[in-house]
């Protein structure tokens, strides 16, 4: 299976032209002063390395569960996600697919950009109680054992690129990204262009991971509860520099995209949110496929980036998610407008087996 898009980038999107080659990401500056460019750029490429090596030979490797967002958030949330489940996730194992075909690197351009929407400091809780209660009503096959959740998405990332000293502020092509999860979230599978080959690799844990549908189930529905256990399990996994109030709306995030909550946990979800000092909606924002919808989300003064959770405006339907610069920080390479991360999701179903799309669904 191809999993390269032909999906064109949105319009608010700068023009992508001249594409460069892809090269190892470093941490964008400023995000986090105390952990260097250098750090993330071994990450990188210890993971494009040990990749290569399983495509290769088929030997597993232990790598992070998820690259986006969870590997671009490693550092500011280490495992805020994982945590809600009681068991902190390090490794999983990771095994190229059939052991043939290596990764094409994914191409890039100029830094994606958008107009940063107006944010309303009043109009939040009023916006995550219409989401809370439109969740609430939606009406989803519960998966039973044997089931995997399958996801897929748009997605591509922001960062700087430094060649012969010279930093330049690069994105990746938007790409698709293809995730089954088992309800137990110890067995799966990944394709993504860049990171897997074109038929993907497998994702095994021994510990199984929070986002899993069987954990997600067990987390409490009062709102108050919910957001105590957030706190709690993020407060022991952050990095210290990162806000405790951004650490634990990055981990609601977290759990509202690669995941399939049940209806009450979705609400619920929304309704914690609502009680995060700092959380705004915004008028305007758009998904990594060009849906335009409103926003739910909260800027992390640290870096000057503005978490973004998108919403269809009619029907209130979770969208995808970006991270948009409002505010240009010192020595950080991003200018306001920068969209550092973005994702759509595309399709979100239960499915009867490893590797299965919707569409071969008896």
């Amino acid at each position: 299976m191809n999993a390269k898009p032909s999906q064109p980038h949105p319009a608010e999107w700068t023009e992508t032209q001249g594409l460069l080659p892809s090269a190892p990401r470093d941490l964008p500056a400023g995000r986090h002063q105390f952990h260097k460019e250098q750090m993330m750029t071994q990450i990188h490429e210890d993971l494009r390395t040990s990749a290569a090596a399983t495509a290769s030979d088929d030997r597993p490797v232990a790598v992070p569960r998820h690259r986006n967002p969870f590997l671009r958030r490693a550092v500011l949330v280490p495992a805020a996600a994982l945590a809600l489940s009681g068991a902190v996730v390090t490794t999983v194992v990771v095994s190229g697919g059939d052991g043939d075909g290596g990764r094409t690197p994914l191409a890039t351009g100029p830094a994606l950009t958008t107009t940063v929407g107006t944010a309303d400091t009043q109009g939040a809780p009023r916006l995550l109680d219409r989401i809370s209660r439109a969740a609430a009503e939606v009406s989803e096959p519960a998966p039973h054992a044997g089931q995997y959740v399958y996801i897929a998405s748009k997605v591509a990332d922001t960062y700087p690129k430094t060649v012969d000293d010279k930093t330049t502020v690069v994105s990746e092509k938007l790409h698709t990204r293809q995730v089954w999860n088992s309800l137990d979230g110890k067995d799966g599978w990944l394709i993504e262009p860049g990171e897997t080959s074109d038929k993907g690799m497998t994702l095994s844990s021994d510990i199984p991971v929070s986002s899993a549908y069987n954990d997600l189930a067990a987390l409490p529905t009062n709102p108050d509860a919910l957001l105590r256990r957030i706190y709690r399990d993020s407060d022991a996994e952050r990095d210290k520099e990162v806000p405790r109030d951004q650490a634990a709306f990055v981990a609601i995030g977290d759990l509202l995209t690669e995941s399939y909550p049940p209806a009450r946990l979705a609400a619920a979800l929304y309704k914690a949110a609502a009680k995060i000092p700092g959380v705004v909606a915004v008028d305007d924002a758009v998904d990594a496929v060009g849906r335009h919808g409103v926003a739910i989300a909260r800027q992390n003064d640290t870096d000057g980036e503005r978490t973004e959770w998108i919403f269809d405006k009619k029907t209130l339907s979770f969208l995808g998610e970006r991270n948009v610069v409002v505010e240009k920080t010192p020595d950080s390479p991003f200018e306001v407008g920068t969209v550092t991360f973005t994702s759509a999701i595309t399709q979100r179903a239960v499915v009867d087996a490893n590797k299965q799309v919707p569409s071969q669904a008896g």
